[in-house]
C-alpha cells in the first residue's frame, strides 16, 4: 500500500536511512489503536505527563489551603517523560514556561484548587506564594509509573502528590493513574468532553446550526452517513 520505495530505496528509504538496512517491523497489526487510545485533554489545559499531578493537587488543596507557610517539602513522583520534560526550576518566562513545568502546574492548584488558562497568565504567576511552594518541591522518577506508561495495555500517566508540614504531619499520598481523558476513564470523560465541545461551540454558531450539529453528532448512525461536505458546512458562520 502506497510508495514501497519510501521505504526501499537505497540509501534514502527509511529503511535504509534509519534502520540499518532492516525491514522495518511492527510490534503489532495495523488497526484502530491509535483511536481508541485517543488522549482528550478535558479537565485542565495543563502538558500531559501533568495532568494527574494536576487532579491529585486539586484533591489535596482543602487540606493545605490554609497551611500553605507550615509547608516544609511537597513531593511528586512521576514517569520518566514527565522528568525529562516538565521538571523545571528556575525563572519562568512567559505562559508556555509555565503550562511545562509541573511544579507550576502543581502549585496553583495547591493554592486555588483549580488550573485554568488564566492561571498561567503574569497576573497570577506574580503571587509569590507560587514561587514560594515551587521551591518546596522535589520531582523524582516512580519507576512503576514510567513502566506502565510504556506499558501498550495500559498507557498510564500517573503521578502521585504528598505534602509534609514543619510539624512532621503531613497529606496523605494521592496518586492519580489515569487523567480523565484517558481510555480507562472514558464514562467520566465523555460527558465532560460533550459539555467542552458544546461550550466551545455555542454563541460561535447560529442557534439553529448549534442545534442541528450537536444532535448529529449524538447520532452516531447518521454521523457516519453524512456526506463530509454536510457536516463541514454546519461549522460555517453565515
Amino acid at each position: 500500500m502506497g510508495y514501497p520505495s519510501a521505504l526501499t530505496a537505497k540509501r534514502w528509504g527509511f529503511q535504509d536511512a534509519l534502520f540499518g538496512g532492516k525491514d522495518l517491523a511492527f510490534t503489532q497489526g495495523y488497526g484502530s489503536y491509535v483511536m481508541e487510545n485517543v488522549l482528550f485533554k478535558i479537565s485542565f489545559p495543563a502538558e500531559f505527563h501533568a495532568q494527574t499531578a494536576v487532579e491529585a493537587a486539586i484533591e489535596l488543596h482543602p487540606k493545605v489551603r490554609d497551611r500553605l507557610d507550615d509547608i516544609k517539602e511537597i513531593v511528586i513522583e512521576t514517569q520518566e517523560p514527565g522528568v525529562r520534560i516538565i521538571d523545571k526550576t528556575g525563572p519562568l518566562a512567559n505562559p508556555a514556561d509555565r503550562d511545562h513545568c509541573i511544579q507550576y502546574m502543581t502549585a496553583i492548584p495547591l493554592i486555588f484548587g483549580r488550573l485554568v488558562a488564566a492561571d498561567y497568565e503574569d497576573e497570577v504567576a506574580c503571587d509569590p506564594r507560587v514561587d514560594a511552594l515551587r521551591a518546596k518541591m522535589t520531582v523524582r522518577e516512580n519507576e512503576r509509573f514510567t513502566r506502565d506508561y510504556y506499558d501498550a495495555e495500559k498507557r498510564s500517566i500517573g503521578n502521585a502528590v504528598q505534602v509534609f508540614f514543619n510539624d512532621g504531619s503531613s497529606t496523605e499520598r494521592v496518586e492519580v493513574e489515569y487523567p480523565i481523558g484517558h481510555r480507562k476513564r472514558r464514562a467520566e470523560g465523555i460527558p465532560l468532553l460533550v459539555r467542552k465541545f458544546e461550550h466551545s461551540l455555542k454563541g460561535k454558531l447560529s442557534e439553529r446550526q448549534f442545534t442541528m450539529l450537536t444532535s448529529l453528532c449524538a447520532d452516531q448512525q447518521r454521523l457516519e452517513e453524512t456526506q463530509v461536505d454536510e457536516f463541514v458546512a454546519l461549522l460555517v458562520s453565515p
